[in-house]
């Protein structure tokens, strides 16, 4: 009998290759940049979304944004004095934590950060994040954006998703064709942490409390051969 070809075992080592290709491709645009861009930035992510950081690649089309393996960046950059591939260039390195990205730009550091600063885009939450805000269903026929706007100016959330938010956790029933709570539904608690329910209840109900940013953390110049902290700078 001739093997199935469903659920195949596809072996760790065999997705090496790519992954190392990749990583060498990171380094090596890297330092490239690094060679072309008077000034480097590290910056930090809240709330990633790709959507978002393809609209500032393209508001920053003159510059370049890299997101990937923060310990291959460091390498590029260099993390010692004896292997750093500028002078100084380690310092910067030392900011490659956590959920980070580098920014490779000729513009001015002083309008970089002014502009990242005001740039924030409101989305939907996903699982994990802190809820921003207490958001409480009232008690009777459900509207469309769950009382958050006047009932005359709402419409009625269709029944055919009353099997959906029940399933969700929302304890409502159809009477007549109409979605019914019969107490008022607490979706969250303001500071709690959500989860896959909630934020899908959330968004349901068109409640955004994800705010995606990107704070820029210090820069390196290359005329200078220094690296500045951007929260020292403000202060």
């Amino acid at each position: 009998m001739p093997k199935s070809k469903r659920a195949r075992v596809v072996h760790l080592s065999k997705t090496d290759k790519k992954g190392k290709e990749l990583s060498q491709k990171l380094f090596a645009n890297v330092q490239e940049a690094a060679d072309n861009f008077q000034h480097i930035f590290v910056f930090s992510v809240e709330n990633m979304r790709n959507s978002y950081l393809k609209q500032v690649r393209t508001e920053f089309s003159d510059s370049r944004l890299f997101f990937g393996k923060t310990k291959v960046m460091a390498k590029a950059l260099g993390t010692t004095p004896a292997d750093e591939h500028l002078p100084n260039l380690s310092a910067l390195s030392a900011h490659l934590n956590g959920n980070v990205g580098l920014f490779f730009t000729n513009r001015d550091p002083k309008e970089v950060i002014e502009y990242f600063s005001a740039y924030s885009e409101t989305d939907f939450a996903r699982a994990g994040i802190e809820a921003t805000q207490t958001i409480t269903v009232p008690a009777g026929v459900v509207h469309s954006r769950g009382g958050q706007i006047p009932a005359d100016d709402d419409v009625l959330l269709p029944h055919s998703v009353e099997v959906t938010v029940r399933k969700w956790g929302m304890p409502t029933r159809l009477e007549k064709g109409k979605v019914v709570l019969d107490a008022d539904y607490t979706i969250c608690k303001e500071g709690e942490t959500l989860n896959s329910h909630q934020t899908a209840l959330l968004k349901l109900f068109g409640v955004a409390m994800a705010d995606f940013k990107l704070d820029m953390k210090a820069y390196y110049t290359a005329a200078t051969e220094s690296v500045t902290e951007v929260d020292a700078m403000e202060e």
